[in-house]
């Protein structure tokens, strides 16, 4: 039997999730360098994941199955597609940053606390998590995703709730409470998408009588199984409700800005740039392979929404006087266009959506986690706070202003080009949605410059006068995401490559061809 390298990949960061928090009390530098290590082993299965990874081989690789709960048909069957492949890259790359960005955001406040081990609880969350996410996006079997699906929301849980924003600690008496209030909306939300899902797995299960994907798959290619139509509706609401509160999109979007705002910087890394992103992968891995026939028929009704969340979202981040609760608005907008790529039913819509969900994971990352830094040294969330800091630490200005750019998708950074391919490909098969769309770009350029505009240029705050410039361990955060950023934005062919050929799989799975240009028209 061949070494189970999915299986590792996963293993690795729960084994050293109990590893780091079994870390005595008074070790608490051992704990963040051993999270550091596992999170950095990750990395190296990741890559060779990857690089064992043939586009052009069959769909699913590297695949393991085996026996699990025999009496319920239920087994634990893992393998990767080109899509999936991707976001396991996409996570085990941003965990080492989140570590190393957060590093000293769960050190006790009083010395004397030496029974309690915060900061050791905080790198085995973190770790708990991404092994959980990396499974999730290898998992093959819908019960087994399931169980994932529900179980990271226990440790994201207590990231939220019991290690928040410091900003506003030491002013705020309620800052407590705001932070109980954004862990237990995040978990009641997600809590009822995952009821509503469980029925609808349930369901599955009857109706197909397994939960493999790809048995299901075959099933179906075969006309062995048929499903009813208001049966296969009915399922793909119960699966794609859940997946549109993981995401977030519009109007189940509310849980994020609180969840973003309360959390500290790296945390809201995790949620919107990793833990997020398994509600659009999993609407392209299960609702489209699963329900084609309801995907197509719900496709009008999700655009309408995904374009609600495009300009809503941009419209709310123009307005936010709170630094992080901004970047969490433009992420709802940004994961409008990611909805809409998918819903688009074209190629390019698609290919542009997954190549999105990993551009905008490196760049919210950038720009989120230079805006922790700014907050941790002025001890606060709102723009009015800033002013002229660029003149007292221009790398961290220019850090953040190339994290803002990349954010609105500018030309020559890596979103610009998912973006592009998003538009394109719903251009091609809905102009008037694609139209529509490109206000939120309009709006992102304003909520992005605005911002810098407030907090980095004009007079010098006088609070912000003796503020310290990037350290070397801030600098190690957020150059790596910088040069992605700029590689994928003149150079996106290592990932197309691999994305293209699932992206086809899944045109297939709904019997769905690129429209043709209108020649004729054109002339």
């Amino acid at each position: 039997m061949s070494f189970p390298i999915l299986t590792a990949t996963a293993v690795l960061p729960a084994l050293g999730a109990i590893a780091t928090a079994a870390v005595p009390a008074g070790k608490r530098n051992a704990s963040k360098w051993l999270a550091l290590l596992v999170s950095l082993g990750t990395l190296v299965l990741a890559a060779i994941v990857l690089v064992r990874f043939e586009p052009g081989g069959d769909r699913y690789q590297l695949t393991e199955s085996h026996a699990w709960i025999a009496d319920f048909g239920v087994r634990y069957e893992l393998g990767v597609d080109g899509i999936g492949v991707v976001m396991v890259a996409l996570t085990a790359l941003l965990i080492p940053f989140v570590i190393l960005a957060g590093w000293h955001d769960a050190d006790p406040l009083e010395t004397k606390s030496s029974r309690w081990r915060p900061t050791q609880g905080f790198f085995a969350l973190i770790l708990m998590v991404e092994a959980m996410v990396i499974l999730s996006f290898e998992a093959t079997d819908v019960f087994l995703f399931y169980i994932l699906f529900e179980a990271m929301l226990i440790p994201m849980y207590f990231l939220i709730g019991g290690f928040g924003d410091r900003a506003h600690a030491g002013t705020d008496e309620n800052a407590a409470a705001q932070r109980s209030y954004a862990a237990v909306k995040f978990l009641l939300y997600n809590l009822a998408g995952g009821l509503i899902m469980l029925a609808a797995v349930i369901g599955l299960y009857v109706v197909a009588g397994s939960f493999s994907l790809s048995e299901i798959a075959q099933a179906r290619a075969s006309g062995e199984l048929e499903m009813a139509t208001n049966t296969e509706r009915l399922l793909f609401l119960g699966f794609f409700f859940a997946f549109a509160i993981k995401a977030p999109l519009w109007p189940l979007h509310t849980w994020l800005p609180n969840a973003m705002g309360e959390a500290t910087a790296p945390v809201a890394v995790l949620i919107t740039a990793v833990v997020d992103k398994v509600g659009t992968f999993a609407m392209l891995r299960f609702c489209l392979q699963l329900f084609p026939e309801a995907s197509k028929w719900a496709t009008p009704a999700i655009l309408v929404l995904a374009l609600v969340s495009i300009v809503y979202g941009a419209l709310l981040a123009v307005g936010q006087r709170d630094i992080k609760r901004l970047i969490a608005y433009a992420s709802v907008s940004h994961f409008g266009f990611i909805i809409m790529g998918i819903f688009a039913m074209t190629s390019q819509g698609q290919s542009g959506a997954t190549l999105y969900m990993v551009n905008h994971g490196l760049s919210t990352a950038a720009l989120m986690l230079v805006a922790g830094f700014l907050i941790s040294r002025r001890g606060s969330r709102l723009i009015a706070d800033y002013g002229g800091v660029q003149k007292v630490a221009p790398v961290l200005a220019g850090t953040f202003l190339i994290g803002g750019l990349a954010t609105l998708s500018l030309p020559g950074l890596a979103p610009f080009v998912s973006e592009f391919l998003v538009l394109v490909g719903t251009f091609a098969a809905y102009p008037v949605v694609g139209i529509v769309a490109t206000v939120g770009i309009v709006l992102a350029a304003l909520y992005v410059l605005v911002l810098y505009q407030r907090t980095m240029t004009g007079p010098v705050n006088p609070e912000v006068r003796k503020m310290p410039d990037l350290r070397a361990r801030e600098l190690a955060v957020v150059t790596p995401l910088i040069a992605l950023l700029l590689f994928l934005g003149v150079f996106p062919k290592p990932l197309t490559e691999i994305i293209d050929p699932a992206v086809e799989h899944t045109m297939s799975d709904v019997q769905k061809q690129d429209p043709r240009p209108d020649v004729e028209a054109a002339k």
